[in-house]
């Protein structure tokens, strides 16, 4: 399927692997110009020669809102542009209410919410000028199902979430759609390192009986950016193999 977005910018962050590197490969796939970005400047330059198509890679860590933005600003600088943003992170460490210290919710929520936060302040607007935009974020699935270990990503990326559904609503009307996607457990290296290695598909809890594919997740991405989505905003979807277990 043509999804309509070759020539397109995109900027996907935390790319270096994992569900934001196949993002960018998906993107890529489909004809766009992708930045992407990620700390260590060996691993991030060998992720954007595994996705191709002139991929530029960007030394940049996004676990802030000042860190997002300059994300951002390198990528604009870099692409002419930024016409579709998936912001991304890694997850805060695991962790219960018993014993999380309370100065870990500061890192945690820089991490998952106010670096989004300064993403999209810093894409969003010429999105609106030029009166086409995707924003699609990675999220995760504790946002509907709340992990019991994981007390860190669930504050958080919850928050976040409402982020994203209320800009959703404030920037329709301007040609720019805002989503989340909600990976359920992937064969990622952070999935890897919870569990301490990838656990047998019979312990994972996942009607599916597999852990998912990321580049399965990356295509699901990118579908969510192309010209045929332009009419969904606001919408949070989960892709998880049916492990969530509520009705909405």
């Amino acid at each position: 399927m043509d999804l309509g977005i070759a020539g397109r910018r995109a900027a996907v962050a935390g790319a270096s692997s994992g569900l934001g590197f196949a993002s960018a490969k998906a993107l890529a796939a489909a004809g766009a110009h992708v930045a992407i970005c990620g700390r260590d400047e060996a691993r991030i330059t060998a992720a954007a020669a595994a996705v191709g198509h002139d991929c530029v890679p960007l030394v940049c860590n996004v676990s802030s809102a000042v860190g997002g933005a300059e994300f951002v600003e390198m990528a604009i600088a870099a692409l002419g542009g930024v016409d579709i943003l998936v912001p991304n992170t890694g997850g805060p460490p695991p962790g219960t209410f018993a014993s999380t210290p309370i100065d870990l919710y500061q890192t945690g929520i820089d991490l998952n919410l106010l670096s989004v936060v300064g993403m999209c302040k810093a894409a969003i607007p010429a999105m609106q000028q030029r009166r086409w935009g995707r924003v699609v974020a990675i999220t995760s699935i504790v946002v509907r199902q709340p992990s019991p270990t994981l007390i860190l990503s669930n504050t958080s990326r919850a928050g976040v979430t409402g982020f994203l559904k209320t800009v959703s609503r404030e920037v329709a009307g301007d040609g720019v759609t805002v989503n989340s996607a909600q990976p359920g457990i992937h064969a990622t290296d952070r999935i890897t390192s919870l569990y301490g290695g990838m656990p047998d598909a019979s312990t994972l809890g996942i009607p599916a009986g597999v852990a998912g594919d990321p580049d399965d997740f990356g295509q699901i991405v990118a579908f969510l950016c192309s010209e045929q989505a332009k009419f969904v905003t606001g919408l949070q979807m989960h892709i998880d193999g049916g492990a969530y277990g509520g009705l909405l």
